[in-house]
């Protein structure tokens, strides 16, 4: 809510991440990949895409805009009472009170929802385990963090998470393909888990993982499909691209994971 409150203050205008990380995470030590996955569920909560966006837009190497109309609040014009006037007492601007404090209480309401929702998908206190549809099933897949395996200070976590995540939308388009939510998959990040114990939790029958590794201006990625019942790799590539364009890189790597295992799952199901 603070993230979506400093955007809106700044509507029309970019803002940088160095600004976010000062007015959003006042006093607490975070690094970007705050930002970046906090913007990533915020447009999930809102249904936005960042490819053709309509509250937040993302400027590259520059920072984020928020492109939906801002307005200031007004309070609802009072609706006259069909009672007659001496059966209703006079609340000398209480009328006007009550639409503010029930504004105000509904701005709060929607406030705690958000917060729920995107502390649930942070704050690592949901359980996999209480997530719809853990029913086994073999035509289901989920999808872990990649690992960002660049440097010590691993600065291109955001490209991991942000790979994981259009994955994940990808595979959920696939008929017929049951995908582990992101809130589920997230929830193992830096977890020590072995991948039967996911998939158990999870209720799949696969799981992909995946690394990245950085040279200069070139982004490997590694990835591989592992069948959860005996622990064999059913398919891994490799992809090399020029970080030109980290999103077209994510895209173009995504789509080519996306087909080859839809590929190697029906090849698989077929033995």
């Amino acid at each position: 809510m603070r993230l979506l409150l400093c955007l809106a203050d700044h509507a029309g205008e970019v803002v940088s991440i160095d600004d976010l990380l000062e007015q959003v995470w006042t006093g607490v030590i975070v690094t970007p990949d705050s930002v970046y996955q906090a913007i990533t569920s915020l447009r999930r909560l809102l249904g936005d895409d960042p490819k053709q966006p309509t509250y937040i837009a993302t400027v590259p190497r520059l920072g984020y805009r928020m492109v939906a109309a801002v307005n200031p609040w007004v309070d609802p014009p009072m609706i006259p009472s069909a009672a007659p006037e001496r059966a209703v007492p006079r609340m000398n601007g209480g009328s006007r009170n009550s639409w503010t404090l029930l504004a105000a209480g509904a701005a709060i309401a929607v406030a705690f929802i958000l917060a729920l929702l995107i502390y649930g998908r942070f704050g690592n206190k949901v359980h996999p385990a209480s997530t719809p549809n853990a029913a086994f099933a073999q035509n289901s897949v989920a999808v872990l963090p990649f690992l960002d395996l660049t440097s010590e200070s691993m600065d291109q976590e955001y490209f991991a998470d942000g790979m994981t995540e259009e994955l994940i939308d990808r595979l959920s388009r696939i008929p017929g393909l049951r995908v582990a939510p992101p809130t589920s998959s997230f929830y193992y990040k830096g977890k020590k888990v072995s991948i039967a114990d996911i998939a158990k939790s999870l209720g799949v029958a696969y799981v992909l993982d995946g690394s990245l590794r950085k040279s200069g201006v070139t982004m490997r990625v590694a990835a591989r499909l592992v069948r959860a019942d005996n622990g064999f790799v059913v398919w891994s590539e490799t992809y090399d691209r020029r970080l030109d364009d980290t999103l077209k890189v994510q895209d173009d790597i995504a789509g080519e994971v996306t087909k080859a295992l839809q590929q190697s799952i029906e090849r698989d199901r077929a033995h």
